[in-house]
């Protein structure tokens, strides 16, 4: 029976990649020039760093046109809190990766009640869904596209 799995995956070496073009990019313009602006990475929390409210805008909007251009889906990125202190304000980005229990709940809600002929079930941080046909799993894959989501979702281990 063909079956596929929906889940929310972002590839860390493309942002580890657009953090190291994002700090070049800081290093070369007038005006980051003498501050301390910067994004550290570790694991799948970013940090921004610079010495104005103003400033850490400008490097959020610069790490987001890197990160786009490089395929990641922004919604993928959780915003934290700016917090100041010591001449600086700093904000945590988070990258979320797999689905949450209630996303994936949801989304098995939305599939049962569209009254398509599959069957759903939720497989750790995936949602699997297996049908008779492949027309019925397409169904699917156009009805979680339309609908919005807090993140991105991509469809992998397509079988027949």
């Amino acid at each position: 029976m063909p079956s596929f799995d929906t889940v929310s995956e972002v590839d860390l070496q493309e942002v580890i990649n657009a953090v190291d073009q994002t700090n070049r990019e800081l290093g070369t313009r007038y005006d980051f020039k003498g501050s301390c602006a910067k994004v550290e990475q570790s694991e799948q929390t970013l940090t921004a760093r610079a010495d104005s409210e103003f400033q850490l805008g400008q490097l959020r909007d610069i790490l987001h046109t890197k990160l786009a251009k490089r395929g990641i889906d922004l919604r993928s990125l959780q915003a934290g809190k700016i917090e100041p202190g010591n001449n600086q304000v700093r904000q945590t980005l988070t990258v979320q990766q797999g689905l949450s229990q209630d996303l994936a709940r949801k989304i098995v809600k939305l599939v049962k009640d569209a009254k398509l002929k599959v069957q759903v079930s939720i497989q750790g941080e995936k949602v699997r869904v297996v049908g008779k046909k492949r027309d019925d799993l397409q169904e699917v894959i156009g009805l979680l596209r339309n609908v919005q989501l807090d993140l991105p979702l991509q469809y992998i281990n397509f079988r027949d």
